[in-house]
This record gives C-alpha cells, structure tokens and sequence, in this order.
C-alpha cells in the first residue's frame, strides 16, 4: 500500500522522519510490536529502543508481543 501525504515545505521532513513518527504513535498507542515498530522505522530494535527512550516512552512487551514478533520473523524467513 502507498500513501501520499502532502506536507507543508517548512516542516522538512524526510520518509525516515514520517516512519519512524509513524512507529513511534503506533507503539505507543500499543496497536503494534516493539519488533513490528522497529521494522516500520527501519531502524534495528535497540536502536528503536533507544528513540523511543529518548521520548519517555516505556516499553510495553509482553509475551502476546513476543509471539507476535516471532510469527512476523518466521513469515518474512528469518
């Protein structure tokens, strides 16, 4: 699926910028994974982590988020 957004010139924001900001609300409002957010963003976990630290934002994993993550590795062949 492919989304355009038309932004104002003075925001200066680049895809990353929009993903991750994109992630980071998902996580939050727990409607995705750490793993799932991570990816969104493009960025590894721990690196995800850190931003969303960064932020004040807690880390909401549970086991159901686990599994989750899992499922997601063995659909794209890890």
């Amino acid at each position: 699926m492919q989304i355009t957004i038309d932004l104002p010139d003075h925001l200066q924001l680049t895809e990353a910028d929009l993903r991750q900001e994109l992630a980071i609300a998902l996580f939050q409002q727990e409607r995705i994974t750490l793993g799932s957010a991570s990816q969104l963003a493009g960025m590894h976990q721990i690196e995800f982590q850190r931003l969303i630290a960064s932020r004040g934002i807690n880390i909401h994993y549970d086991v159901d988020d686990l599994k989750q993550d899992l499922k997601n590795l063995r659909e794209e062949g890890w």
